[in-house]
């Protein structure tokens, strides 16, 4: 084990991790070039690089070894596997990916092309901007209620604010957002593990709101093992 990743329980013969600021990769990591939309590569080869992966934002493996993963500077990472199947999905949900609900899009596939049952899926919610953290203008708020997502469950009004950073206006809950999505799909409540560590308050994670769209990225990553 690598002392600086925070790794995931998702059950044997399976790895699950994110890594931290100052974290070294143990192995290499399938990642692609992400755009905060709703596309979903199938990693069929261990050779795809970044540049094959243009404009996805979510992966799935049936490749023992082969680690896939998304880059996330508050957005949220999403960990699946499915231990009947033997298939794993990373998936990167900002809030504009989370109303595309790019979650249920994959699971989607999983179960089209791999013959998965949401029943049997595991899941990891990791590090991101936490609902106290997500302050958003109404925009936002309109997008995710016109999407029909629970806003009671995922919305919250803090009032005209006291001068301090994100205190006060609208809040989005992100981890209450992707667990209700996979929970839609049919993913039981207990087999989603959600880590809500607020990446804009650890400062051992990346931030881009805390540090700038420049910043480095949390990789969050998962493999199957032989």
């Amino acid at each position: 084990m690598y002392k600086d990743l925070l790794y995931y329980s998702l059950g044997d013969r399976v790895e699950a991790f994110t890594t931290r600021r100052d974290s070294v990769l143990p192995y290499p990591v399938i990642q692609g070039h992400q755009v905060h939309g709703n596309r979903i590569a199938v990693i069929d080869r261990p050779d795809l690089t970044r540049e094959d992966l243009e404009g996805y934002d979510a992966f799935v493996c049936a490749l023992p070894g082969v680690a896939i993963g998304v880059r996330t500077a508050d957005c949220v990472p999403v960990l699946v596997y499915d231990p009947v199947r033997r298939v794993v999905a990373a998936v990167h949900a900002g809030w504009k990916g989370t109303v595309l609900k790019i979650s249920q899009k994959t699971i989607s596939l999983m179960e089209s092309d791999f013959g998965c049952r949401p029943a049997d899926l595991r899941a990891v919610i990791g590090p991101a901007i936490g609902p106290d953290s997500f302050q958003v203008g109404p925009e936002v708020v309109d997008r995710f209620r016109d999407a029909g997502f629970p806003m009671d469950t995922v919305w919250s009004w803090r009032g005209p604010g006291d001068g301090r950073p994100m205190s006060g206006g609208h809040h989005i809950d992100l981890f209450r957002a992707n667990s209700w999505l996979l929970e839609q799909c049919g993913v039981p409540p207990g087999s989603i593990s959600v880590h809500a560590i607020d990446t804009y308050t650890d400062p051992s994670f990346f931030s881009a709101r805390r540090e700038g769209t420049a910043c480095g990225r949390n990789i969050n990553a998962i493999r199957l093992t032989p």
